[in-house]
């Protein structure tokens, strides 16, 4: 399995059934492809429909139909689509479980940085401010480390996205949990020890005696 599905995988097992949950753009898209079969998932995109599903590498995607990333999509017996501001509505009322979106870099605050490298062109920020702000749960799927360098870092050095702490970090290397007392390393990957996810991580890691194995 290579790390991204890895990551996807692992951030797949903190959902139950019942849940309504937001991927964001890019790696936390391939969260649909591994929940439990026997677990029912209502997936979110802000640009306006309850019920995305992940079939369209079965050849079931629907033009009409995209993900926030402008990805064709197929759609669930029973989804709903709406308008922007129905969506935002979701989001903005709290209404969401759970969001899973990429990161650029988290902070030992547990604060993300995800929407912009400053003198870089980019969309705009998206529903990403709404969503940290919003969802009741917030974890931040991506690769530990960009290029070489940490992305789990003492203090964010680009733009937050929101003031609010996320609740999990997930990468190809671990599990971590912001907290009051800092950051915690709840798990490991297969293979990866906690000197390893430590050398990767400028951040200062609250290690505990007992680590898990990630679950995957």
């Amino acid at each position: 399995m290579d790390d991204k599905n890895l990551i996807a995988k692992r951030v797949a097992c903190e959902l139950s059934d019942g849940m309504l949950v937001n991927l964001g753009i890019g790696l936390p898209t391939l969260v649909a492809r591994h929940v439990p079969a026997d677990i029912r998932v209502h997936f979110q995109s802000e640009n306006g429909i309850v019920g995305m599903d992940s079939l369209n590498e079965h050849g079931l995607a629907e033009d009409d139909l995209s993900d926030a990333g402008g990805n064709p999509i197929s759609a669930v017996p029973g989804a709903a689509a709406f308008d922007s501001a129905f969506s935002f509505g979701l989001i903005r009322g709290g209404h969401l479980d759970v969001t899973v979106l990429g990161g650029l870099e988290v902070d030992e605050a547990g604060l993300l940085a995800n929407w912009m490298v400053p003198g870089k062109m980019v969309p705009g920020m998206g529903g990403a401010m709404d969503l940290v702000t919003g969802a009741k749960k917030v974890i931040v799927a991506m690769m530990h480390t960009a290029k070489g360098a940490a992305k789990i870092v003492p203090a964010c050095t680009l733009p937050l996205t929101s003031a609010r702490r996320v609740d999990l970090i997930v990468t190809e290397l671990a599990v971590i949990e912001p907290t009051d007392a800092g950051l915690v390393l709840r798990e490991v990957a297969p293979g990866v020890t906690p000197a390893d996810v430590v050398a990767a991580t400028t951040a200062r890691l609250i290690v505990p005696d007992n680590i898990a194995t990630m679950a995957v």
